[in-house]
């Protein structure tokens, strides 16, 4: 057995070795409690679970598991904690942070099969599904009811509630509705040891520890989940969408606060720069205004006179905030259209560049503008362009960086863009992320906005879940010697990126 706690005495010190795992032994093991059709070796089997969204980084794992049942879940979790190997699990692999890259010695273990929607309760306003259930699908279940789930990622066709759980994903309308977090009512999970655990209640609080949401953003480090019940919104009677054009993207940015600081909390508020409305409007034909230089969409939802004056009152507020043209959407079709060039965002961009990086970070609202006029500097700095979507009613940030693979050094210099915008987030009071999770694409980030007592608390986590560290290792939370490398190797400004980093 090659158990990770045997790596260091003390949790999340060095990475730990994986290196000599038994594979016919796992590869007999796994037979035994999978179906033919369930488990994947051959190397052409495996090619497609490579990497997630984030395609620069790829792995192959040893094997991927495809379960249908929660037994053969259970049943995987054991032999790989018997063996002493890496699970990570995967749901439709879209997510943006290479959270799901496999690891090389280890197995992907794949809840796509479990897509059924288990129940919905219109009386309760609940759903109970399976994880691999896409995030629309229980939205078009839920609609005849009339009612529906209110996060909605930009890519929620594809992506599954399960992965909405690990990265605690958000959507243009989170503002007033809340991220998943906020839309959880129970989770079935299953630990590395296979063993069941039933969180949450649909009462209105639970005794003990709120496992529930320290779960939800967890990224697979602590368990599996099998099942979720979330809450369902009722449809409101009318939405209509501002659409308002700004000559100044630091005019746009202080009026998204000065909507939030009127006491206004919008279904939704997003931003986009000149060069993203113009990658958009090539894509959709929204009907953007292409010589703003930054435009803003406010949705207001409710009964009509509720919506009539929330209008009202955004109008004020962007009328005072110098916008130089503010439309409202006439009909449903109009609404939609606006909010389909925010949505078609990142395949406009792959349209217009070989490439192209999603950011992710936090920042104050107040500090868009701030942001944005950094990030030109930084073009010009790294000589790559950037078009900026921002979910800007909370400041949570989707730079898309436009790069070439192809082109020596052009991945490297904008994996150094990326980090600097993250960099650029903490210091403003902000976050390293908003909705894609840390994954591994921003573990240096996490030695950032951290100090070695909070990651040590969160390795202390961890081992409580996971004592072998074998759920999703190397993602997430670094371990206290990367960190320490991180310091030297990639020192900012003359300074260590956190002052408390440990010396190893």
């Amino acid at each position: 057995m090659n158990d990770a706690t045997s790596v260091d005495s003390a949790p999340g010190i060095k990475e730990p070795d994986f290196s000599g795992i038994d594979r016919a032994a796992l590869f007999a093991e796994l037979a035994r409690v999978l179906p033919a059709d369930c488990l994947l070796i051959e190397h052409e089997d495996i090619k497609p679970y490579e990497c997630d969204g984030l395609s620069a980084y790829r792995e192959l794992p040893l094997a991927v598991a495809l379960p249908r049942e929660e037994a053969q879940v259970a049943a995987v979790l054991k032999i790989c904690r018997k063996l002493g190997v890496p699970v990570v699990a995967r749901g439709a692999g879209t997510g943006l942070s290479a959270g799901a890259l496999p690891h090389k010695f280890g197995v992907i273990l794949s809840l796509a099969r479990f897509n059924r929607i288990l129940k919905v309760d219109p009386a309760a306003r609940l759903a109970v599904v399976q994880p691999g259930v896409r995030n629309l699908a229980i939205s078009e279940a839920a609609a005849p009811f009339g009612l529906y789930y209110a996060p909605d990622p930009s890519s929620q066709i594809a992506c599954t509630i399960g992965g909405n759980v690990a990265e605690n994903s958000g959507g243009v309308h989170c503002l007033k509705y809340g991220l998943t977090v906020h839309n959880l009512i129970a989770l079935r999970i299953l630990t590395i040891d296979g063993e069941l655990l039933e969180l949450g209640s649909r009462a209105p609080d639970t005794p003990g520890f709120e496992l529930l949401a320290l779960f939800t953003g967890s990224e697979g480090l602590l368990g599996v989940v099998t099942e979720v019940t979330v809450k369902l919104t009722p449809k409101p009677q009318l939405a209509q969408c501002v659409l308002a054009a700004f000559d100044d993207v630091v005019k746009a940015g202080d009026a998204v606060a000065k909507i939030i600081a009127a006491g206004i909390i919008p279904a939704g508020l997003e931003m986009m720069d000149q060069p993203a409305t113009a990658a958009v409007e090539q894509f959709v034909r929204a009907g953007y205004p292409l010589d703003a230089k930054a435009i803003l969409l406010v949705e207001a939802d409710g009964t009509p006179e509720e919506v009539a004056e929330e209008i009202a009152a955004v109008r004020k507020v962007l009328d005072g905030a110098g916008a130089t043209e503010i439309r409202v959407s006439r009909d449903e079709n109009e609404r939609l259209k606006f909010w389909a060039g925010r949505k078609a965002a990142f395949p406009a961009a792959g349209r217009i560049s070989p490439d192209y990086y999603c950011m992710d970070g936090t920042i104050p609202r107040r500090r868009l503008g701030e942001m944005l006029e950094a990030i030109t500097q930084m073009e010009h700095k790294y000589g790559l362009r950037c078009i900026n979507v921002f979910h800007a009613g909370d400041g949570n940030l989707h730079p898309l960086i436009l790069f070439d693979a192809n082109k020596p050094g052009e991945l490297e210099r904008t994996e150094e863009f990326g980090a600097e915008i993250l960099e650029l987030s903490v210091r403003l009071g902000g976050t390293i992320t908003g909705e894609h999770g840390v994954g591994f694409e921003k573990i240096n980030s996490m030695c950032v906005q951290f100090a070695s007592p909070e990651l040590t608390m969160f390795h202390r986590v961890k081992q409580a879940f996971d004592p072998a560290g074998l759920l999703n290792p190397g993602k997430a939370v670094p371990t206290l010697h990367r960190c320490a490398e991180f310091g030297r190797m990639h020192v900012h400004h003359g300074q260590l990126p956190h002052p408390d980093l440990p010396r190893f």
